[in-house]
């Protein structure tokens, strides 16, 4: 296996993550551990509704949350759902797949022995959330044992080390300023964007929908070359899939080519995807479209990314980096109405800003232009 590194960033608000295998980034994570994601999650559900149709029933969680209980999962050996609970029980359930693209978390009572003694503990009465499921930090560190880990700020050190012991590493004895270096920091930002540089020259479109997320490859002209074109580009491609966490059906146009032609990448792909223990290679529509699936868990990073709260997270990211490198400075931040909304509706982050810099962060609101930092002028 190829050796891991496991670094993590926090910044007010926002803990970010990312997974180097052979020194390439692999995985990066954005979260925002005020909204957690919930997967993982341990609850004490009420069942609402049975849906022999969907073969499921829709359960109530804390924080008036509903989530879907299939029946694949709602007991063993597999029974029809009406047998398997009733309407009124309360259950033990953890959550799977996050709640994402207008619909609730999925769930399943199938749990280990631990997960039910825990939920069994917790105070019976109306349905409650028992335990936080692991971070991006904790199912890494899982999947990879062997992986160093470096996280940066005492406050993230001092939550993990009790759990991650002697893994967590620190520098000549203290935490780690930061951990992401400039070309991490472009990687993540380049994360945000719709198109991706392929190797040759090309360009990878992604295009998200409710239905399906499209690839396309332009191979900015590759001319006769196209077969060998494709077939470098496809590792990059499937990196891209995974560092993005695209999810559900996938549908890759690859630059050129008869539907014939395209066969021969589909092996070469398999290979490149292999890795991915999330994403399974289906082959070519009648079209010559290649067509993939990847399982749904967590949110795509697309929804993290392209939102009021990530600009806004990203200015405060910055400005607490421009506090420490000025600590007498006051900063200012000037942003549309929905930037400034969307971080004062965020809990604890403009709170983290001042507990880590000393000052409060000025919020000024301008009707357009992208969040911008201004320095206070002293009295």
């Amino acid at each position: 296996m190829a050796e891991a590194l496991i670094l993590a960033e926090a910044s007010p608000g926002e803990m970010r993550t990312a997974l180097l295998l052979a020194g390439r980034l692999t995985e990066a994570w954005v979260e925002r551990p005020a909204r957690p994601d919930g997967v993982g999650d341990l609850h004490r559900g009420r069942v609402v509704a049975i849906s022999a149709a969907m073969s499921g029933a829709f359960v109530a969680l804390a924080g008036n949350e509903t989530g879907f209980l299939p029946e694949s999962a709602a007991s063993t050996p597999r029974q029809p759902i009406k047998q398997a609970v009733q309407e009124g029980q309360l259950l033990g359930l953890r959550v799977t797949r996050a709640a994402q693209a207008g619909k609730g978390p999925r769930l399943s009572a199938l749990l280990s022995d631990a997960e039910a003694a825990l939920i069994a503990a917790a105070p019976t009465g109306a349905p409650r959330l028992v335990a936080r499921g692991p971070c991006a930090i904790q199912r890494l560190a899982a999947r990879y044992p062997q992986a160093v880990i470096r996280l940066s700020g005492a406050a993230l050190v001092a939550r993990l080390r009790p759990v991650l012991g002697d893994r967590v590493q620190t520098q000549h004895g203290a935490v780690f300023d930061a951990v992401f270096d400039e070309a991490i920091e472009g990687e993540f930002a380049a994360l945000a964007e719709n198109a991706v540089a392929l190797p040759g020259g090309g360009v990878l479109h992604i295009q998200t929908t409710r239905a399906l997320t499209a690839l396309d490859v332009d191979s900015g002209g590759a001319g006769d070359g196209l077969a060998r074109f494709n077939e470098i580009a496809l590792p990059e491609i499937a990196r891209q899939i995974r560092l993005r966490n695209l999810s559900g059906a996938i549908l890759l146009d690859v630059a050129g080519l008869s539907a014939k032609r395209r066969q021969v990448l589909l092996e070469p792909l398999r290979a490149a995807l292999a890795p991915d223990r999330l994403t399974r290679l289906v082959g070519l529509t009648g079209l010559g479209l290649v067509e993939m699936v990847r399982d749904r868990i967590h949110p795509p990073l697309a929804e993290m990314l392209h939102t009021p709260l990530a600009e806004g997270l990203a200015a405060l990211r910055q400005a607490a980096r421009d506090a420490a490198a000025r600590p007498a400075a006051r900063l200012m931040l000037q942003a549309q109405p929905e930037v400034i909304a969307a971080l004062r509706d965020l809990p604890g982050a403009l709170d983290e800003y001042t507990a880590l810099t000393g000052h409060s962060l000025e919020l000024q609101s301008v009707p357009s232009g992208p969040a911008q930092l201004r320095e206070v002028p002293r009295d």
